[in-house]
């Protein structure tokens, strides 16, 4: 067998197997980004402490951008 053979054997293998192993999250998961979160932060795994505080940190910020929006809007 020639290289040349052998390096687009491997090549189309690679993208077949990919393919195959490409899942699709749209129909498995109906859960938000937000509630994953919030699951992992009620958990007891190490570091869900900090996603907690980030979540809390994020909405804190929000809130801020929101209160300077409708400031600017209704001055």
């Amino acid at each position: 067998m020639s290289k040349r053979t052998l390096v687009i054997g491997s090549a189309l293998l690679s993208l077949t197997l990919g393919a195959c192993a490409k899942e699709d999250t749209s129909q498995t998961s109906t859960r938000t980004e937000r509630e994953k979160d919030s699951i992992l932060a009620g958990s007891q795994i190490p570091g869900a402490k900090a996603i907690k505080k980030t979540m809390t940190t994020a909405d804190s910020v929000a809130a801020r951008a929101a209160r300077i929006d409708s400031a600017q809007q209704n001055p």
